[in-house]
């Protein structure tokens, strides 16, 4: 059986694009139903690069799109590494009420945690859950750790900034952790 020649360029290409270190320039975007994410955005004037994104459905219905990214110079992925500065952002379909989100929040953290852990970061979530607010449909949540602070933003507009590693840690792992909210949003996320 003869054997296929390509030529190197195309090759390393090739190879490049598996182990996923071809980047898209800067100001490139991805649309995910309607949605649009930049490929890198800065955060405090530090480039932070996409890792993946992707869509998020509940039962039948198409929830939220997200894009997750690290900060450049950091080891991919990393969701849940405290040195590792990151961001998540969704952007929302259909209505939410602020409660529903607390609400989530606080019984997926329950679950995913265990009972010393969840009562260790108990006052932390509850400031966090205070600070959310209702969506309609294309508003956008934005959790970002920058190494230092968590801090949460609606349309750009933040709502909660504190120094809380062990709570951004928790929240991405809603996401993004071993047992997310969803297997393939997750996998997506995270590029793989």
């Amino acid at each position: 059986m003869p054997m296929l020649r390509l030529p190197f360029a195309a090759l390393m290409l090739a190879l490049a694009l598996a182990m996923g270190l071809a980047t898209m320039p800067a100001g490139a975007e991805v649309v995910v139903k309607n949605a649009r994410f930049d490929t890198v955005q800065r955060v405090d004037g530090r480039p932070f690069r996409m890792i993946g994104h992707g869509l998020f459905r509940y039962m039948i219905w198409d929830a939220y799109a997200g894009a997750y990214y690290q900060a450049e110079g950091f080891p991919r992925p990393a969701p849940q590494s405290a040195n590792v500065p990151r961001r998540l952002e969704l952007e929302y379909f259909h209505a939410i009420e602020a409660g529903d989100f607390a609400e989530v929040t606080r019984d997926t953290l329950r679950d995913q945690l265990g009972a010393a852990d969840f009562r260790s970061l108990e006052p932390a979530l509850s400031a966090f859950n205070a600070r959310y607010r209702d969506v309609s449909p294309g508003d956008r949540y934005a959790l970002t750790w920058d190494g230092e602070t968590l801090s949460l933003a609606l349309n750009g507009e933040s709502l909660y900034a504190r120094p809380e590693p062990a709570l951004a840690d928790a929240l991405f792992g809603i996401w993004l952790g071993e047992a997310p909210l969803g297997d393939g949003f997750r996998d997506d996320l995270l590029g793989r």
